[in-house]
């Protein structure tokens, strides 16, 4: 049997560290917009445990974009007759998904301008798939959010293909679940998990994140390294409450703290991960009210030389601000987040410690 094709959607921006991801599971056969196509070298549940994916799918059926104009949605209809649900059926089992197709709902997505919106799109497959397995379908037109136990299809026309697609696991993989509380601010976990990987913490390594929020970038960092410190600072009661509901059972430790002003010693961290309150979503508090910059010279302090800060900036500006604190930077990733376009960057501490101003 020819292997099944898989399909990982993600943030913008994070289509290379989803492919490396999945080069520890099988082949990479396509990027494109939000997508890595892959095959994997075997079956199993290894498929829905990537951490830097918002979810992935089995490709169910393609066939070239269907244009503009509302009267291509016709041919969405045949696109949803040719999918083999039995044998989508089966590959989702074997990757570790449910072992039935219940109810539809569909989610669209495409690129461009067209005389139709997405629910045209959706309703033009879900009701045909739905006939075809004899089973209920559920429009999102309603604004009303599909029930749990139905499957997820995911449609995508992107100016060359429509392409429909089966996901794998009950929900989307970005839904965490220890993700039980949430603060304004809090970071998509995907994106915390890229950090992470990007932050390349190893054993014993101390991690910290200064502005913790609700915990997700330690969580991250944890699941990938198990055997990492963890320590998060906030000044925000309710952020530490619910970062350390998130973490229970993990050896995440939190403490209220002032990020321009850490109780740890100069030199004693090896790796920074953080989301600042940059004020957007959240404005800064305590020092960092009347003096963001303060926070970079506490990072450069505490920092080991040889560290590694991987941080979310809201501008190109930032970058340079790291590096008057004489922080080196080694990558820069642009990723369109919740509407905004900020950077990932990774910053090394010099080997030799200087004196920041």
């Amino acid at each position: 049997m020819t292997a099944a094709r898989l399909v990982a959607r993600c943030v913008h921006g994070l289509e290379p560290a989803v492919a490396v991801e999945v080069l520890g599971l099988g082949a990479v056969t396509r990027l494109g917009h939000r997508e890595v196509h892959f095959r994997m070298h075997r079956s199993g549940s290894r498929a829905v445990a990537l951490r830097t994916a918002d979810d992935v799918f089995l490709l169910a059926a393609r066939r070239p974009d269907i244009g503009t104009a509302k009267e291509g949605l016709a041919a969405l209809a045949d696109l949803a007759a040719t999918a083999d649900t039995g044998r989508l059926l089966r590959l989702r089992e074997e990757h570790g998904g449910p072992g039935r197709l219940t109810g539809v709902e569909v989610s669209a997505s495409f690129l461009g301008r067209r005389n139709f919106n997405r629910y045209d799109a959706e309703d033009a497959i879900g009701q045909v798939l739905a006939r075809r397995l004899g089973t209920g379908y559920h429009s999102r037109r309603t604004g009303v959010a599909p029930p749990p136990t139905h499957s997820g299809w995911r449609l995508t026309l992107d100016g060359t293909h429509a392409t429909l697609m089966l996901r794998i696991a009950a929900r989307p993989l970005h839904r965490r679940t220890y993700k039980q509380h949430s603060i304004p601010g809090t970071l998509h976990p995907p994106v915390a998990a890229a950090m992470a990987r990007m932050a390349d913490v190893r054993p014993g390594h101390t991690v910290l994140d200064p502005c913790c929020g609700a915990g997700t970038l330690l969580i991250e960092a944890g699941l990938h390294q198990p055997q990492a410190r963890l320590h998060g600072f906030d000044l925000s009661p309710e952020a530490l409450r619910a970062a350390g509901q998130n973490a229970s059972g993990l050896p995440v430790t939190l403490e209220r703290a002032d990020a321009a002003r850490l109780p740890l010693p100069d030199g004693s961290v090896d790796r920074v991960l953080c989301n600042p309150p940059w004020g957007g979503q959240v404005a800064a508090r305590g020092l960092l009210a009347g003096s963001p910059s303060r926070w970079w010279t506490e990072l450069r302090r505490v920092l080991a030389p040889g560290g590694l800060a991987v941080v979310l900036l809201p501008d190109a500006d930032d970058i340079a601000t790291a590096i008057r604190r004489h922080l080196v930077p080694q990558h820069v990733q642009r990723v369109r987040l919740s509407g905004a376009q900020p950077f990932i960057a990774q910053f090394t501490a010099p080997a030799e410690r200087g004196r920041s101003r």
